[in-house]
């Protein structure tokens, strides 16, 4: 063997065991659903760089599998917050309030959203009990000796778990329970930063920031009375009497946030927060040879993309029936991703499909608008891709995904409490023929993509940040230990109010006393 082989070799035992030192243990909680479409490609990316991946699931649980290649799996048999029955109950019933229109229909839908808030509270309770009360589990994730918690705070239970076993967290995150993430930890000025689900611009009018002021308050009482109670609750039971559910989140070392300022509205941010909108996304592959061919057949007209995302499988029947109805008055081939049945209005244009490869049709040049529900992945990938939406808007964030996006010209709504064949078709045929809708959601495009790092490897990088450094508490602020007179300065204005008041106070005692001396002086001098 000579030198030059004894060197390469050399070379390559010494980068596996810099590979071996580098690849860390990782606990993920994820949430099922859409959520974990997004949680996978994080584990794709950890697993490529050599690290072990291991994901806490429920039994019943929709999408997450027990055996991959890319994790080794813990089952927890407490059923799931996500089976499918609950969510397609809950979805269905959503819908059928939205189309109601209503003043009542929206109070109604707030109520739902809340009692089924409070269910998912008892769900969580059990399985997060199951957890902690099982010694030999506890002992087994104590043993593995995780270098940190990956989780989608979403739900409270990663969060637990990783608070319990005192593990660095780490949030994949858009949402927690307290609404979107920044509102649980950057300041958030209600004078520019609109509340979600309000669907209000952020140059709001005198009348929109009255509404905006107004709407916090509610949702900060409804998270302090029907939230908070049974969070803290669970908490200190699993962590101990002093434990609370915000500070705990507050506490978490390193927020993933599925947003950028292509996608959100400019507002204050924090250290730990690193943004990673549009991780998912990538450069289209070639279609099927079936689906390529009825593409092509579209000619200079092109083809139109329609799914209304993971939980929305289908439509009310009247709904689907104008939607269909509509699309085959369009020169344009439709292809529909749709499981409900097939509506009697389908045209020859329109191509019915249970799945679709939504990033590559996307990326297709002859793709000329995406019909959408607006959930945060398939605006990302139509901003990645440039594609300009026609939205419905349905449940939960998308109606607020989609006014952004309004806002910005590179998309327009339907309302599916007063949509017909008519109004649907004249908002499609604005988007395709009116240039600015694309040519502004191609700005938004080179924007998303002009940066030094794509955001998937940010990612991973700062997730490998934390496991080097055991936790980034050097990016964290504690403001959340503060109590709120602290944090919003009352007691040093109290002290500074009381200094000038008590100066104040000095001053017109001296002046008066001087005044009264004088006057005296006066007195006796015209007495004399």
């Amino acid at each position: 063997m000579n030198g030059s082989t004894v060197l390469k070799c050399a070379l390559v035992l010494a980068s596996l065991m810099v590979a071996s030192i580098q690849a860390g243990n990782i606990l993920v909680v994820p949430v099922d659903g859409s959520h974990w479409v997004n949680m996978k490609i994080l584990i794709e990316a950890l697993h490529a760089k050599g690290h072990n991946i291991t994901v806490i699931r429920a039994a019943d649980s929709w999408y997450i599998t027990e055996k991959s290649p890319l994790y080794t799996s813990i089952t927890i048999q407490s059923p799931g917050l996500f089976d499918q029955e609950f969510m397609k109950g809950y979805i269905n019933r959503l819908l059928e309030i939205r189309r109601d229109g209503s003043t009542f229909a929206r109070l109604m839908l707030e109520k739902e959203m809340w009692e089924k808030a409070g269910e998912m509270i008892v769900k969580e309770k059990k399985l997060v009990m199951e957890i902690v009360e099982d010694k030999q589990l506890v002992q087994t994730l104590k043993d593995a000796k995780y270098d940190l918690c990956l989780v989608d705070p979403a739900l409270i239970s990663g969060i637990l778990i990783g608070g319990f076993l005192k593990l660095p967290l780490v949030f994949n995150v858009r949402w927690t329970v307290h609404g979107e993430g920044h509102f649980a930890i950057a300041p958030s000025p209600l004078s520019y930063v609109p509340l979600p689900m309000l669907e209000l611009p952020d140059r709001m009018t005198f009348f929109q920031r009255v509404i905006n002021v107004v709407m916090s308050l509610v949702t900060e009482l409804q998270v302090k009375y029907f939230l908070e109670p049974d969070y803290n609750a669970l908490c200190k039971q699993v962590l101990g009497p002093e434990a609370n559910y915000f500070e705990i989140v507050q506490g978490a070392d390193l927020w993933l946030f599925r947003g950028d300022f292509i996608f959100e509205f400019p507002r204050p941010t924090m250290p730990n927060i690193v943004y990673m909108s549009g991780f998912q996304c990538k450069p289209s592959k070639p279609l099927p040879g079936d689906l390529e061919d009825f593409v092509q057949s579209s000619g200079e007209h092109g083809v139109i993309i329609m799914s209304l995302g993971t939980l929305i499988e289908q439509l009310p029947r009247d709904v689907a029936d104008a939607v269909a109805e509509a699309f085959a008055e369009l020169p344009q081939k439709v292809i529909w991703r749709y499981k409900g049945e097939r509506p009697s209005t389908l045209g020859n244009n329109t191509l019915l499909v249970d799945w679709m490869p939504q990033n590559d049709l996307l990326g297709h040049p002859k793709t000329r608008a995406f019909v959408a529900h607006g959930g945060t992945n398939g605006v990302q990938e139509a901003i990645y891709h440039g594609v300009p939406l026609v939205g419905f808007g349905l449940i939960w964030d998308q109606p607020d995904n989609l006014s952004k996006m309004k806002v910005r010209g590179a998309a327009k709504m339907v309302d599916i409490a007063t949509l017909d064949k008519s109004s649907f078709l004249q908002t499609v045929k604005e988007v395709l023929h009116d240039p600015s809708y694309r040519e502004n959601m191609q700005r938004l495009s080179r924007l998303h993509k002009d940066v030094p790092v794509k955001p998937l490897d940010n990612a991973v990088f700062w997730i490998e940040h934390v496991m080097r450094h055991g936790g980034a508490p050097h990016l964290r602020t504690e403001s959340y230990k503060m109590p709120w007179y602290s944090y919003h300065s009352v007691d040093v204005l109290l002290f500074l109010l009381s200094v000038v008041s008590l100066i104040v106070f000095i001053t017109y005692r001296v002046i008066r006393y001087c005044c009264c001396r004088l006057c005296m002086r006066r007195k006796n001098t015209k007495r004399e």
